[in-house]
């Protein structure tokens, strides 16, 4: 069977993360959403998602086809009804359609033409930006479950002071000296080369990924989700952060999301708090202005490519669209758009010619290419969101 994940409506409430990647391509708990589908079909999947974004997330359609919506996380029950549809058959959670089989052939999909099975059970969808962070905890311990089912953890070194070493998993090339790790209040998972130096305090759920690093003295509060190759320091509590990301000295950040090639400079911090301890409103691309939460810890959502100088203070519940560069003293405005440059006292447009060097540059560095399907999804999020700029 072949299986294609597509965006859903959803895909709006996620920008500025669905401005560069699918929904699929979202990291939540260890995986990413697409990751997970795939060890539980045991298949590849492609994907439906914006016309921009098709040359490098390419749907493959063949004779019989099953359609799953990636806003949600899979498990084990809705797995197997996926597994058991057949044509003209969906499946919903009340008024969504979470899975649907189809045929090459149709170019029109029905429901009201269509079986409708109910799924009943409780299950994780990723329908706003701050679901990323807000449900965390429950993700990285399914993907933990998942990845460690059958599997035997390397050896944790008997310098580190561990609490809970069953809930610890580390895999080959994990290094770590001298660390407190506490796994009573969820797992701790330290990926393939990952590192954490010494003097880190580590309070569980933690997903460090492949080749991801906690630097010397780092203060970790969970569920938070540190993605490959990205670097941290300094105090985290609750965020996630895609891969390829820094925050690599102190300062803190909480209840925030980092998409992928971010930097944040040294002693960089955010609130997650309102001093009146009101409900955080966040920026809503679709009405174009502020929205409820329902939340009182929210902190920063910070789009791929984008980075911010040292000392940058971020306000509670502060959106940062794709390639800004933020620097100077006080707090920038809760919402930044994409190629937005300067801070406080103003904006101007980070022109793509001045964005792409930058991250050509960067992304040599860990060796990945530049190629020119990202420079043209960029290029796009740049005419997109230019009404967003006021130079």
């Amino acid at each position: 069977m072949n299986y294609i994940l597509f965006d859903g409506p959803a895909r709006n409430n996620l920008l500025p993360f669905t401005f560069t990647r699918p929904v699929a391509d979202i990291r939540v708990g260890i995986l990413t959403i697409r990751e997970k589908w795939e060890t539980f079909l045991k298949a590849t999947t492609t994907t439906v998602t914006e016309d921009y974004l098709s040359d490098k997330y390419p749907m493959v359609e063949m004779d019989e086809n099953i359609m799953i919506n990636a806003s949600y996380l899979p498990n084990l029950e809705l797995v197997e009804m996926i597994a058991d549809l057949t044509e003209n058959q969906a499946i919903f959670k009340g008024e969504d359609v979470i899975a649907f089989f189809t045929k090459e052939a149709q170019d029109d999909i029905n429901f009201d033409n269509y079986e409708a099975i109910e799924f009943a059970d409780d299950i994780i969808k990723i329908e706003n930006t701050w679901d990323i962070f807000s449900k965390n905890g429950e993700a990285i311990q399914d993907d933990f479950d998942l990845i460690t089912k059958d599997e035997i953890s390397q050896p944790i070194p008997i310098s580190n002071n561990i609490i809970a070493p069953e809930n610890i998993f580390l895999e080959p090339g994990a290094k770590l000296e001298f660390t407190t790790l506490n796994a009573s209040s969820g797992p701790i998972y330290i990926g393939k080369n990952a590192e954490i130096m010494e003097g880190s305090i580590i309070r569980g759920p933690l997903a460090l990924c492949e080749g991801a690093g906690i630097k010397m003295g780092a203060k970790i509060y969970g569920p938070t989700t540190v993605g490959p190759h990205s670097k941290v320091g300094g105090e985290v509590n609750n965020s996630v952060i895609f891969g390829y990301s820094n925050k690599g000295h102190d300062g803190f950040l909480g209840n925030s999301v980092l998409g992928e090639w971010c930097n944040l400079g040294a002693d960089t911090n955010n609130s997650n708090l309102k001093n009146n301890y009101a409900e955080v409103r966040l920026w809503d691309y679709q009405t174009e202005g502020f929205a409820k939460t329902g939340l009182q810890f929210c902190g920063l959502m910070m789009g791929d490519h984008s980075k911010c100088g040292i000392n940058t203070m971020f306000n509670t519940g502060t959106v940062i669209g794709v390639s800004a560069n933020i620097f100077g003293s006080g707090f920038p405005r809760n919402f930044v758009p994409s190629f937005s440059w300067g801070g406080n006292g103003g904006f101007t447009t980070y022109l793509t010619k001045k964005a792409f060097e930058v991250a050509q540059v960067v992304m040599e560095r860990r060796k990945i290419e530049f190629t020119d399907q990202d420079k043209a999804i960029l290029e796009h999020v740049f005419e997109e969101t230019k009404k967003f700029r006021r130079d």
